[in-house]
This record gives C-alpha cells, sequence and structure tokens, in this order.
C-alpha cells in the first residue's frame, strides 16, 4: 500500500514538473532570440545607409542626381528606419504602460495631495501613451467624468499628441539626439505650464452640461489596484505584440507621410518653402501655426513632411511649430471636445495653446 502511494504521488507531480519545464524552455527560447535578434537589428540599422543605396542606385539603376532616384532613396530609408525605432521605442513604451497603467494614475491623482507634481505626472502619462490628439481624447473624458481636475486634465491632453513614442522614434530617426530631446523635453513642459495656466482660468463652469450631470452623480471609487504577479519575462511576448500592433496601426500613416515627404525631397524646389518660411521672416513662426491649425495629421504622417521642410531651408523651429500645430490643434479634434465643453472653452484651450507653440517655434530657432 505504501509503495502505491507513493507511486501516485510521484504520477501527480509529473504534470507540474513537465509544465515548469515547459515554462523555463519557454523562457529560454525567447531570451535566446533576443539575444540574436537584437543586435542583429541594431547592425541592420547601422548599415542600412549603405543597403538602401546599393538597393536603389545599384540594383534599381537609379540615378543618385535624378529627382526619382533621389525620392525613390528617400522614402525606403526613411520607412524602413522609422519602423525599426517606431517598433523597439513602442515596445519599451509598452512596458511601462504594463507597470503605469490608466486607473492607477487615475486613482493616485483624484487622492493624493501633490502640490502641482500631478501636472506633471498627468504630462508625463501623455508623453508615454501612443494618441493622436483625436485618440487621446475619450481618455480625456474619462479625467473629467472621473473629477481629475480641469487643469491637470489638459495637461494630458496638451502633451500626448504631441509626444509620444512615434514621435520620438520618427524625431530621432531624422533630427537626431538634440533637437529629439529638446522637442519631447518642450513638448512636456508645454503640458505643465499650459495645464497649469488653464487650470487658473477657473474654467469649469465651461464643461458641457453632460459632464457636469456625470460628475454630479458619480461616486467616488475606493478600489484599489492590485499590481500583476507575473513576470516581466512572461509579459514580454505581449508587450512586443503590441509594440508591433502599434507599427501597423500607424503603418499607412507612416508610409503616406514619408511617400510625399520623398515627393517633396526629390521634386520641390528648394525655394519654394524658404520663400514663405524662412528664417529671415519674422512672421513665419505664427504664419507656419496659423496654416497648420485647420489641418489634421498624426506625428507619423507629418514628421517626414517636416524633415522635407528643413531640408529646403525651413529653420527647424519653425518646422516644429508647424508639426505641433497640425498635430495637436485641429478640426476634428475640436468637433470630439464639444461633447464635454463649450465653444468658448474650446476657443479659450485652442488659443493659449496656440500662443506656447509659437513661443516654442521661436524658442528652437534660436536654440537648436
Amino acid at each position: 500500500m505504501i509503495k502505491k502511494n507513493e507511486t501516485t504521488q510521484c504520477d501527480l507531480s509529473t504534470p507540474v514538473v513537465s509544465s515548469e519545464r515547459k515554462i523555463k524552455k519557454r523562457r529560454t527560447q525567447l531570451l535566446i532570440s533576443i539575444a540574436v535578434l537584437l543586435p542583429l537589428l541594431i547592425i541592420f540599422y547601422w548599415f542600412l545607409p549603405d543597403i538602401i543605396n546599393y538597393f536603389t542606385f545599384d540594383l534599381l539603376h537609379l540615378s543618385p542626381n535624378s529627382h526619382f532616384g533621389k525620392a525613390v532613396n528617400f522614402f525606403f530609408y526613411d520607412t524602413i528606419k522609422i519602423l525599426i525605432l517606431l517598433f523597439l521605442i513602442s515596445s519599451l513604451m509598452g512596458a511601462v504602460n504594463v507597470y503605469f497603467p490608466v486607473d492607477r494614475l487615475r486613482i493616485f491623482l483624484t487622492t493624493k495631495k501633490l502640490y502641482g507634481l500631478e501636472y506633471f505626472l498627468a504630462s508625463f502619462f501623455g508623453a508615454v501613451t501612443p494618441f493622436c490628439s483625436c485618440s487621446s481624447i475619450p481618455l480625456f473624458i474619462g479625467f473629467v467624468k472621473g473629477g481629475i481636475p480641469l487643469g491637470v486634465t489638459f495637461a494630458y491632453l496638451i502633451t500626448s499628441p504631441l509626444v509620444n513614442e512615434v514621435a520620438v522614434a520618427m524625431f530621432l530617426g531624422l533630427f537626431g539626439i538634440k533637437a529629439t530631446a529638446f522637442y519631447t523635453g518642450s513638448g512636456i513642459l508645454m503640458g505643465m505650464l499650459g495645464g497649469y495656466a488653464l487650470g487658473k482660468m477657473k474654467l469649469d463652469r465651461y464643461l458641457s452640461d453632460w459632464v457636469r450631470q456625470v460628475q454630479e452623480n458619480a461616486t467616488r471609487e475606493n478600489e484599489k489596484w492590485e499590481g500583476e504577479k507575473t513576470p516581466f519575462i512572461d509579459r514580454l511576448p505581449s508587450i512586443i505584440r503590441e509594440g508591433w500592433d502599434i507599427v501597423r496601426k500607424v503603418l499607412l500613416y507612416v508610409i503616406i507621410g514619408i511617400a510625399i515627404g520623398a515627393g517633396m525631397h526629390g521634386y520641390v524646389p528648394e525655394n519654394f518653402f524658404t520663400e514663405y518660411l524662412s528664417a529671415d521672416k519674422w512672421y513665419a513662426v505664427p504664419l507656419a501655426v496659423i496654416l497648420a491649425v485647420p489641418m489634421y495629421a498624426n506625428a507619423a504622417g507629418v514628421v517626414p513632411i517636416i524633415q522635407v521642410f528643413v531640408a529646403k531651408g525651413v529653420p527647424l523651429g519653425t518646422a516644429i511649430a508647424f508639426m505641433m500645430a497640425v498635430v495637436g490643434l485641429s478640426l476634428p479634434e475640436a468637433t470630439l471636445l464639444k461633447k464635454v465643453m463649450t465653444w468658448k472653452l474650446i476657443g479659450i484651450f485652442f488659443g493659449t495653446i496656440t500662443l506656447f507653440i509659437i513661443a516654442l517655434g521661436y524658442l528652437f530657432n534660436c536654440i537648436l
């Protein structure tokens, strides 16, 4: 009888041991794959200019001096480079989002006294979420409904479309570390200052009747956020999949934006943009912002075009001001905001951010 029980216990433990071995095997395979593929991806990125030049000018036999050859070379090089950076940074931001979820932030901001730090936290959260202006508005509405101060929600709304992994990846690939650092830092700072300024204006009375009714009927939630106990290595596959999903969602915008940029790079005359947006014209920055406000695009679509602006002689600060206005201020965004704001509040919001963007454009032109 004793031997039989021992055999039974051994049989029961076998599936557990087998499952643990499979988990360890999957983890080992994942680590080996990352250890092999990541260096290969970095090496490929490092030699990408030479590879694209060989493909364009040697295999396709396009002339490096022709408009079409320049456009094709620009398109393939920038598309591949931006997608690589976008995938890597999106995966990194996915890891941040896993351990810094929306619900936890909302509860934290509504229950803690932060003495102004909440503006930085909201702006930083806007920077790490991969949303364009229209995509970030549903979350903004959730913040307003949840009772988060209006200035803090504005800090998020300002930064979210301007600074995210898409914009950072593309800026890093096209303009380098210095311009990316200035752009990222100024975007977060503008969210903080803009949110603080708008919060001090006491604009809650200009929220829509629908929002006020929801706020009056809402009850405070006391649920405590419980962190996931799953090891990071087991979460990594889903984080990588989410990073790839972001790439897939913006792929069309990247291709369209770079295609437009490639056409402009290859065919638009050198003096087309410099004639109106050159550094010696004091009105260049305000003009760029005013022309951009009626438009709408996300960072994936507009950054390649900005690169062409700079290549054609437009100052980087003026080009960035144009991009910020296109990405952060748009008519579709205003239409969606009408759900939670009166037109007067929308006008105050747009006007305030327009002034901030113009000021940053002049500042960028002085620094960069």
